[in-house]
């Protein structure tokens, strides 16, 4: 089965690319067929497989011979690894009560893949991908509290057990957080973009779990920082998009939460 996530991955990352391109040139997302950014070429269809065609046009268009940029292979590939991974924690077969949330997560992390990527590139957060987001997992969130309320002999249902609880707590301490930062630094240490980011990240991971992705956020940032000053390639005031870090840090949270805390207390108990 995980062969037809990361097939299903790679799909997804070829048109994150597009999507992430067209957001940025306000261009027609659906129906405009592909085209070199080079020469305006369309790109026929066989040179559109994710991955497979960038080798065989030895990572040139066809039409004018301008090198492809490296970037679309690696969103293809990383989104195709992050979806096998995605099927492999939440996608049940026989379980159908798997499939909606797992629907759900590869939604969310196609969404958390083109913030990073148009981050990285135009310094920005798309405002369109982010609340479409928002607004996509609290109708889930109160979607599975219902389901879950409805299955209940006594409709009773336990507020740290719910989507929308431990999701809005999270979202509303990370926000509180970052908001603080920008607001008193106005936007030195921190872009009000990553405030409203995190409202979305927390709303995916709920409470506590949204601390270990912003302290893994904070942690890959400071270690690409220094790596980066070392090899002189950013100066002490450099700027540099903190949304990739806070995205790897919730990908990271989401697919391995429990075994990252296993191990952490494990440091101080054996």
């Amino acid at each position: 089965m995980l062969i037809i996530f990361l097939i299903l991955g790679l799909i997804v990352g070829s048109f994150l690319n597009v999507l992430v391109y067209r957001i940025h040139t306000a261009e027609e997302l659906f129906w405009d067929r592909s085209k070199c950014p080079h020469c305006k070429a369309q790109i026929r269809w066989f040179d559109n497989i994710p991955v497979v065609s960038f080798v065989i046009l030895k990572f040139r268009c066809r039409d004018c011979q301008e090198k492809i940029s490296w970037q679309y292979p690696i969103v293809e590939i990383f989104t195709g690894i992050v979806f096998a991974l995605i099927g492999w924690k939440f996608f049940v077969l026989i379980d159908t009560a798997s499939w909606l949330p797992t629907a759900f997560y590869l939604f969310a992390v196609s969404s958390l893949i083109s913030i990073l990527v148009y981050d990285y590139l135009y310094l920005e957060i798309p405002g369109s991908v982010l609340w479409f987001s928002i607004f996509l997992t609290i109708i889930f969130g109160l979607y599975s509290d219902g389901m879950s309320l409805l299955s209940l002999e006594n409709n009773a249902l336990n507020l740290l057990d719910t989507k929308i609880y431990p999701g809005v707590l999270g979202a509303m301490i990370a926000f509180i957080f970052f908001f603080s930062l920008s607001f008193f630094s106005k936007e030195k240490w921190m872009g009000m973009g990553d405030a409203y980011l995190v409202i979305f990240l927390g709303l995916i991971l709920g409470w506590p779990e949204i601390l270990l992705a912003l302290f893994l956020a904070f942690f890959l940032g400071a270690f690409y920082g220094i790596i980066a000053i070392a090899l002189k390639k950013k100066k002490m005031k450099s700027q540099v998009p903190f949304a990739p870090f806070l995205v790897m840090g919730t990908l990271i949270t989401l697919l391995f939460y429990t075994p990252i805390i296993n191990w952490y207390f494990s440091l101080f108990i054996g």
